[in-house]
């Protein structure tokens, strides 16, 4: 099972995948808390290529930690929204 780490970017700043061992181009943003560690408010970050995205989904939604899965593009133009949020 791959399990994510910190998400990163390449040489030109391109987001990659969170997932373990990928270095493919993200494209969505799996935006998550820890109730038992985090406000409400508040939102971690994973990016997901295609083929990661339903698997960290089910991931943290198992656990009750997924909130959002939005396009990276949607996620950076949206008030707040940021890359960085990571």
């Amino acid at each position: 099972m791959n399990f994510p780490h910190s998400s990163s970017t390449t040489a030109d700043d391109t987001p990659v995948c969170s997932a373990k061992g990928c270095r493919d181009t993200a494209l969505w943003v799996l935006a998550w808390n820890n109730p038992k560690l985090h406000e409400p408010q508040r939102r971690k970050t994973w990016l997901a290529c295609e083929a990661h995205r339903e698997h960290l989904s089910r991931f943290l939604d198992v656990r009750g930690f997924l909130k959002d899965v939005v396009s990276l593009a949607d996620w950076e133009s949206s008030p707040g929204g940021s890359a960085a949020d990571r």
